[in-house]
């Protein structure tokens, strides 16, 4: 399941490397991609700090790899921790001392870094390198720690630090760019420093030319990270971030490499004993939007949501076309990963295991419920007891599988529910591929739901229609029950069918299906 390079493409030290140039790499050396790296790096770093190997092997380019956020600070100094009093929470975590202790220790990371950085800079200096070494900082996305911006397609995952020393016929010194810049025109810069012409695949544009175009947007991408499936497309322009969430059968939390973390672990406790406010609630555990919008120059941290509103529908409208514009140069994540390349990254892994739906595909059913066995196991349930069981406390995959052909509204509840709005005074959900062969030890039918409006509801099993049962409008849960009777003789239960009657836009939530 390797992906390669497609053909002609070079890394840039590879190119650099053909053009005369040292080239090395120091510390992390995976880019989700198969190269060569003899092909692309003649030159083996043994010291982040120390550089007088490379006096006499100018010109050089070489990448020295920070641990960053992901620095372990047990053992720092005293005098370099950081206080939780000291620190501010982003307004999209809870204000508690679990996250204040992640956002300590991210700036403790960001400390230890930063004195690195100084070893660097001092080691160059020191082997007389200093006056005539272009040195560029960046980073990795996203803090580490922190559930909403690391792998994320937000403000606080996409952008990212960059600042640029050197010689000033190279960088002008004591400036600040506000413009839009993107990773991918530090290589085309860094080309344009050495001399060498830009290959026409290359995207990025030289950010000291002459001829510099500022960027009218900046595109990101979410597609599956480890055994997590999602697909998600950003746009950020000047003032405004769009994201188009494409899988809106999964929370925003869904099951990931870090759900044995301490503070992963917190946030669902918060959420299970009702303590998370409902901004919280909404953003962790709540139903993905299609469509989102922020003005991210005063709301930084995305907490209000301004596609549903009509003072906006123009910068809606017009981020939806950049979007397309995109889109058009092409998407790779448009279609679905093959069988084996799930397997190699959903089954066994340390990381997790997959709870995706697109796991199923390939997955055994024995019992016929509709939930394969290994997604039964993953989720608390037994896949060999034949008993139709539906809970929607999978985050992976909230829906599990219900359906509906008349109901436009995200399926898709809170973490435990499925909840969606009538578009009429009727509107059915539906559970195909069940396969159920012995009813006969099961008696009832039981669905427990809520309304915010009176409401009517009736089963249909493989086609036949059970009694309508009515639920007055309520604030908690109630258990509509049906008597299975005479369907327990049914050969194999096929398929069902929830059809709800009441006022249009009512909206309705389900804790879980059954049979008892």
């Amino acid at each position: 399941t390797r992906i390669y390079l497609p053909d002609n493409y070079k890394l840039l030290p590879e190119i650099m490397k053909e053009n005369g140039y040292t080239t090395f790499n120091h510390g992390k050396n995976d880019y989700n991609f198969f190269y060569n790296m003899k092909k692309v790096y003649n030159h083996k770093a043994t010291n982040k700090t120390n550089f007088k190997d490379l006096i006499d092997k100018q010109p050089f380019f070489g990448q020295i790899q920070t641990k960053g956020g992901k620095n372990n600070t047990s053992k720092l100094s005293k005098h370099l921790r950081v206080s939780l009093d000291s620190v501010k929470v982003p307004a999209d975590y809870p204000n508690n001392d679990v996250f204040k202790k992640v956002v300590a220790q991210h700036y403790e990371a960001i400390r230890m870094d930063d004195s690195l950085i100084g070893n660097i800079l001092n080691g160059l200096k020191q082997a007389g390198l200093e006056k005539n070494t272009i040195v560029v900082y960046f980073s990795d996305h996203g803090a580490n720690n922190l559930l909403r911006h690391k792998q994320m397609t937000t403000e606080g995952g996409l952008k990212v630090p960059f600042a640029i020393v050197g010689p000033t016929e190279y960088v002008p010194k004591n400036k600040i760019r506000n413009d839009l810049v993107s990773m991918l025109d530090l290589s085309a810069t860094t080309l344009s420093w050495a001399g060498i012409e830009q290959p026409d695949w290359f995207e990025g544009q030289n950010l000291f030319s002459k001829n510099f175009q500022p960027k009218e947007y900046i595109g990101g991408h979410r597609d599956r990270l480890d055994h997590t499936i999602d697909r998600v497309r950003t746009i950020r322009t000047n003032t405004f971030r769009y994201v188009k969430n494409y899988k809106t059968d999964r929370i925003l939390l869904q099951p990931q490499y870090r759900d044995k973390k301490y503070y992963t672990k917190n946030i669902y406790e918060l959420y299970y004993e009702n303590k998370l406010s409902q901004l919280h609630k909404k953003i962790f555990f709540g139903p993905r939007p299609k469509e989102e919008l922020y003005n991210v120059s005063i709301d930084p941290e995305m907490i209000n949501n301004l596609a549903s509103n009509p003072d906006y529908y123009d910068e809606l409208q017009l981020h939806r076309n950049l979007l397309e514009q995109w889109l058009t140069e092409g998407d790779q994540g448009n279609n679905n990963e093959s069988i084996i390349s799930l397997m190699q990254n959903g089954e066994g892994k340390p990381w997790g295991e997959g709870v995706n739906p697109e796991y199923e595909d390939y997955r055994v059913d024995s019992d016929g419920d509709g939930l394969s066995d290994k997604w039964e196991r993953l989720n608390n349930r037994n896949p060999e007891d034949g008993c139709l069981y539906f809970d929607f406390n999978c985050g992976g995959w909230q829906t599990e599988g219900w359906k509906s052909e008349n109901i436009s509204s995200n399926l898709s509840g809170f973490l435990g529910y499925l909840g969606f709005e009538l578009d009429d005074s009727i509107g059915s959900i539906e559970r195909l591929g069940l396969n159920i062969k012995d009813l006969k030890s099961y008696k009832n039918l039981v669905l427990k739901v809520k309304s915010n409006s009176d409401l009517y509801v009736y089963p249909n099993i493989n086609g036949k229609i059970m009694k309508k049962l009515k639920l007055n409008k309520n604030q908690d849960f109630s258990s509509l029950v049906w008597k299975l009777g005479k369907l327990k003789q049914i050969e194999s239960l096929k398929s069902l069918n929830f059809t709800f009657e009441s006022e249009p836009g009512s909206h309705i939530e389900l804790d879980f299906i059954k049979v008892n």
